[in-house]
């Protein structure tokens, strides 16, 4: 008797780590990936859609289970850090924060894990403090600056003052503003600056260009860019041709932008975050290509503007109409 019930315990125990060994492959396993996002606006909007699809997509390729949750945190930091507590307290196996201040919220949460995180369009990741953590990466939308004032001056070679419209909120601002400074300096053209965070403020600062300016520039700017169907009434009603950071800004009417493709950048998100989520090691983070030129017809017609300059100046052009 005490040989058979020797065996049927052997035979449980080796059961038992087989059935240990099947969950523990990679393929079994089941994850649960947190996607905040900071604000609602177009182009944060289609970075966590197109990562949502891709994440899908990879799971069922590779026969995961992956619970995806979404969160947003409304540009308020205080309801972003509640969230960065929750996703972190609930033990979720990796967070993707879109933009910037959602990536410093989850960030804090997470000091003292090993939690990784895996931002999604940050402009300037080591100007954010967002390089040199084991347990951060992502992608980076950065701007080239000189580049779309290149733009402008081709455009309107006679301009003669710029007005520099953003929120001093925004971390990813502050560098593509001081270049934009630096450029305008150099060229010995004047420059307007006017800030607000709030959709009240940017809305008055924009009316307060009128008139002063003969162009403005913005950069990847999520309050004017939640903003900007009513700045560009404002700007476009006055002639002034708003050139933009993104191409969100010009579905929105802004006049033109050189920047990347924001569904390519939520795809690539999601397949670094799946990589490590997978037993990947953190990689650095990576910068995607630009060079798309995308400007609105629509507003051009409006603002009189001949944009034939700007066709051979970057890898992609495409005109698009208000609405599209």
């Amino acid at each position: 008797m005490k040989k058979i019930l020797s065996l049927i315990l052997s035979v449980l125990m080796i059961l038992s780590m087989t059935a240990c060994g099947a969950s523990s492959s990679p393929e079994d396993a089941g994850y649960t990936v947190a996607i905040v996002q900071q604000m609602d606006h177009p182009s944060l909007d289609e970075i966590r859609t197109s990562v949502v699809a891709r994440l899908e997509e990879l799971a069922a390729e590779k026969g995961i289970s992956l619970q995806i949750e979404e969160y947003n945190g409304q540009n308020d930091q205080s309801a972003l850090n509640q969230i960065g507590a929750q996703v972190v307290g609930d033990g979720c196996d990796l967070i993707i924060p879109i933009a910037t201040l959602a990536a410093l919220c989850m960030v804090t949460a997470a000091e003292g894990t090993e939690t990784p995180i895996v931002y999604a369009a940050i402009s300037d990741p080591a100007s954010a403090g967002l390089t040199g953590l084991s347990n951060v990466t992502g992608t980076s939308d950065a701007l080239n600056t000189p580049f779309i004032l290149d733009m402008m001056l081709a455009v309107q070679p006679d301009v003669q003052t710029v007005g520099l419209l953003y929120s001093n909120s925004e971390v990813n601002s502050a560098a593509p503003i001081a270049e934009a400074k630096a450029y305008l300096e150099e060229k010995g053209i004047a420059y307007l600056e006017k800030t607000g965070n709030t959709t009240d403020e940017i809305l008055s600062a924009a009316a307060s260009l009128v008139d002063r300016v003969d162009a403005v520039f913005t950069p990847t700017d999520n309050v004017v860019m939640a903003a900007e169907t009513a700045v560009a009434e404002i700007l476009t009603g006055a002639g002034i041709p708003h050139y933009t950071g993104a191409d969100s800004f010009v579905e929105a009417g802004a006049f033109a932008t050189c920047g990347v493709n924001y569904t390519d950048l939520g795809a690539k998100t999601a397949e670094m975050a799946f990589d490590i989520l997978i037993g990947g090691q953190i990689p650095e983070y990576h910068v995607m290509d630009g060079g798309i030129i995308t400007v609105n017809g629509d507003t051009a017609d409006a603002i009189g503007l001949d944009c034939s300059p700007l066709t051979d100046m970057g890898s992609i052009f495409e005109t698009i109409a208000v609405g599209e």
